[in-house]
């Protein structure tokens, strides 16, 4: 039995079906007493994220699926052109953005299963119908990197983008990977959240964090964007790219950044 309440799956997908590396998901509910965290980050395979989509949508009266992962890639090869935009902040800011093309195997060929999933969801992906739907399922595709820079004013300056992936342990940061979660924990916050302090507050005082731990933050920071692309007003929000050739959603609580806007521009690519 439906009920009125939405919900907001955070999938950080991973990319690939790789069992020793699956993703990360969480679940936050809004009802009339606001939002709160209703499943923790916890790690999950594409079939276990259906799984808990599938739970959810037979409860809740809307569900939105925030993908950390591109959704629409019809380039071949090279990069989306959402990717290039994306990239002008983010490569400044000193992180990268991974290109999308159908040549990525295990990724966006025909078999990869990005494509299962999608199938499978059957969600609607009309970023704009999911705001103002009383009802149904929808999917938009997130990119934590580029949240991140938006939500926290410290990371989006010249090489500032925090280094808290512990993959990569000569560039990890401690306190950056602390900023992040913190950062994390004000952007629930701004959307009133609840339930979200002591999960942050765990994960800020992790001494060794793990890339486990990493995909679970990620896949909270995917469920806020969704939750800030539902509850906040529109111009703190960005959609940038189209259904066509692909797009990324983000928050802008400061404003759309001029790299973005002026990359944006020069490209011929919607932003709004």
């Amino acid at each position: 039995m439906q009920t009125s309440f939405a919900s907001i799956i955070g999938f950080d997908s991973a990319w690939t079906d790789n069992p020793k590396a699956p993703g990360a998901i969480c679940v936050i509910r809004l009802d009339g007493d606001g939002a709160h965290l209703h499943l923790a980050p916890q790690l999950a395979s594409f079939a276990q994220a259906l799984d808990i989509v599938e739970s959810e949508r037979a409860d809740a009266q809307k569900c939105l699926v925030a993908l950390d992962q591109p959704t629409i890639v019809p380039n071949l090869t090279g990069s989306r052109p959402v990717d290039k935009v994306a990239g002008s902040l983010i490569s400044w800011i000193g992180g990268g953005v991974q290109p999308a093309s159908r040549s990525k195997i295990g990724m966006f060929d025909d078999a990869a299963p990005i494509w299962r999933f999608k199938q499978a969801l059957g969600a609607k992906e009309e970023p704009e119908l999911a705001r103002v739907a009383s009802s149904g399922l929808f999917l938009i595709e997130v990119f934590p990197a580029l949240a991140l820079a938006a939500i926290e004013a410290t990371f989006c300056s010249r090489l500032a983008a925090p280094k808290y992936n512990p993959v990569n342990r000569r560039r990890f940061k401690i306190t950056d990977w602390r900023a992040v979660a913190e950062a994390t924990r004000r952007f629930g916050m701004l959307n009133s959240l609840s339930h979200l302090e002591d999960w942050c507050s765990v994960a800020v005082s992790f001494e060794t964090p793990s890339k486990a731990d990493q995909d679970r933050l990620d896949a909270l920071i995917c469920g806020l964007i969704g939750l800030h692309w539902l509850v906040a007003p529109r111009d703190q929000s960005v959609m940038i790219g189209d259904l066509e050739t692909g797009y990324m959603i983000a928050p802008a609580t400061r404003g759309v950044h001029e790299r973005l806007r002026a990359a944006a521009q020069q490209r011929g690519v919607p932003i709004a």
